[in-house]
């Protein structure tokens, strides 16, 4: 029988309280188990590769810098959450304010085969950027639970369990996210 996510997350505390003594050793070993996880949630919010790196980097360096402002080592999902979501949310502000031209991230995969042409290699990075500002444009609310279950292969458990949701709640999202999608991309792609 599986653990329950709440068993796993509860595995994480001895760590968490390491990191809080000032083990480095601990909290390396913790970014290596929950990188992929914090930065699936800040592509969820940006909706752009290119700036995850950056932020990844900077929730990290927050968590070593605050995680002794973590009380309830048992919370420590919801906190880190909290401190990936606001610097995406950070990050997105700046970029905007900036008004830095959106990343062109490639959404599709090209099957293999024979090389494509010239025409057709043209028209595949027109639907990939369709595609990618289409998944950008989609509001937050709707974006995160989007690239966390179809771009990064999240679970709608993972994901209720990630933002702190019911399963229906990801479920709605996941419903209206493809539905605006579908809107805004009939007939560009």
């Amino acid at each position: 029988m599986p653990m329950s996510l709440t068993a796993d997350y509860d595995a994480d505390i001895p760590v968490i309280e390491a990191i809080q003594q000032g083990d480095r050793d601990a909290f390396a070993d913790f970014v290596r188990a929950h990188d992929r996880w914090v930065r699936g949630m800040v592509l969820g919010v940006l909706g752009d590769r290119d700036a995850v790196d950056d932020v990844a980097q900077q929730v990290w360096a927050a968590v070593w810098m605050r995680i002794g402002e973590l009380r309830d080592t048992r919370r420590w999902r919801p906190w880190l959450y909290r401190l990936a979501h606001n610097a995406a949310i950070d990050a997105h502000r700046a970029r905007v304010r900036r008004r830095w031209a959106v990343g062109q991230a490639p959404i599709a995969v090209r099957s293999e085969g024979a090389a494509p042409t010239p025409p057709q290699e043209l028209s595949e990075a027109e639907r990939r950027r369709a595609v990618t500002e289409a998944i950008q444009a989609l509001p937050a609310l709707y974006r995160e639970p989007f690239v966390l279950r179809h771009l990064l292969d999240w679970s709608y458990r993972e994901i209720a369990a990630a933002m702190d949701m019911p399963v229906d709640t990801v479920e709605t999202r996941l419903v209206r996210a493809r539905r605006m999608l579908r809107e805004t991309l009939d007939g560009k792609v």
